[in-house]
C-alpha cells in the first residue's frame, strides 16, 4: 500500500501559512508528497524545497486569474497536485492543516483496514480549529466539524468548488468512513495584519482582485476577531512540529463590539443547544456519505 501527500501553496510566508509545519506533519506516513507551488512573490517555492526531503515533490504552476471566483482556482491547484499522486490513497492538507502524530499509526491502520474495500471512496476527519490564538478552538454551529481529507485515487475524484472537500467528477457525494485521526487547522491564526493579508488573498480568489481590494482596502489594519464568542480552551497536545512556531506567537488578540458569525445571539443560542444539549448538529452540511461501520 502505497500514500501520497498533496496540497497547494503561494505566498505562504507572506500571508503566515505554516505549510513547512503542515508538510513535515504527514510524511512519516507518506511515500510522497506533492505540492502545487503557485507563482509566488515572498520565496514560498524555495521555502518547500529546502525541506530537502527526497518524498516531497513541487510542481511550480502560475494562477490563472480567470478562476478567480468563488474559489475555482484553490480547486484547480489541489488537482494539479492530485493528479500526480501515485499512492493507492492520497492525503490532503491545505496549507494551514497539520497533523497530529499521535494519530498517524491509528490512520494507517485504518488505511490498510478499507484498501480493499471498493465500497471506500475516502475517510473523514475531525476538525479543531483554532480562532485567534493557539489556546482557543472554535465550537460554533457555523464551524463545519468534519471533512474529507483522504481520498482513494484512480476513481476520477475531484477537488470539490473552493476545495473544502471532495466529489466524484460528476457530482456524487463520496462515499466515507471515520478517518479516527483530527485535522489541526490553524487558518485563523496569525498575527492580526497578517490574518487581514490572509482576508485580503482569499477575497480575491472568491470575488476577483478588485473586488477583494475593496472588500479589504487597506491590508495594514490589524484584523478585527470580533467578540471571540463561542470558543472553547483547548487543553491537549499540539502536533510536535507545530512547537517552535507556537513559541513564537508574539500578539494577544482582545474581544472587541464587532460581531462575527459565530458572535451572533441566535448562533449562540443554537450552538449552546447543540453542544450542551442535543450532541449534535441541526441541519448539519455533509459534503460526503457516511458509511455505516
Amino acid at each position: 500500500m502505497r500514500v501520497s501527500g498533496f496540497s497547494f501553496v503561494r505566498n505562504a510566508v507572506d500571508l503566515y501559512y505554516p505549510v513547512v509545519e503542515s508538510i513535515r506533519s504527514a510524511l512519516p506516513i507518506c511515500d510522497e508528497f506533492v505540492v502545487a507551488a503557485g507563482d509566488s512573490s515572498d520565496g514560498t517555492t524555495a521555502l518547500l524545497r529546502s525541506i530537502a526531503d527526497p518524498k516531497l515533490r513541487v510542481i511550480e504552476t502560475v494562477w490563472d486569474s480567470g478562476q478567480f471566483v468563488r474559489g475555482a482556482s484553490n480547486a484547480a491547484q489541489t488537482n494539479i497536485a492530485l493528479d500526480a499522486c501515485r499512492g493507492d490513497w492520497a492525503l490532503y492538507l491545505q496549507a494551514d492543516e497539520v497533523v497530529h502524530e499521535d494519530d498517524l499509526a491509528p490512520l494507517l491502520a485504518r488505511l490498510r483496514t478499507y484498501r480493499d474495500d471498493p465500497r471506500v471512496d475516502g475517510l473523514v476527519f475531525e476538525y479543531l480549529h483554532f480562532y485567534a490564538d493557539y489556546d482557543h478552538f472554535q465550537t460554533s454551529h457555523n464551524w463545519y466539524r468534519r471533512e474529507v481529507r483522504i481520498v482513494r485515487t484512480g476513481r476520477g475524484i475531484r477537488s470539490w468548488k473552493s476545495a473544502q472537500g471532495f466529489r466524484h467528477a460528476d457530482g456524487r457525494k463520496l462515499r466515507v468512513v471515520p478517518a479516527g485521526a483530527r485535522i489541526f487547522h490553524y487558518g485563523w491564526v496569525r498575527p492580526p495584519r497578517r490574518m487581514t493579508r490572509k482576508t485580503r488573498a482569499l477575497a480575491e480568489v472568491h470575488l476577483g482582485t478588485d473586488e477583494a481590494r475593496a472588500y479589504v482596502p487597506d491590508i495594514e489594519t490589524g484584523y478585527d476577531f470580533g467578540q471571540l464568542r463561542g470558543r472553547r480552551r483547548f487543553t491537549g497536545t499540539h502536533p510536535a512540529v507545530m512547537r517552535q512556531r507556537i513559541a513564537a506567537c508574539n500578539w494577544q488578540v482582545l474581544p472587541t463590539d464587532t460581531q462575527r458569525t459565530h458572535d451572533r445571539p441566535g448562533v449562540r443560542m443554537l450552538s449552546w443547544l447543540e453542544n450542551r444539549v442535543l450532541g449534535f448538529r441541526i441541519a448539519e452540511h455533509r459534503n460526503y456519505v457516511l458509511l455505516p461501520p
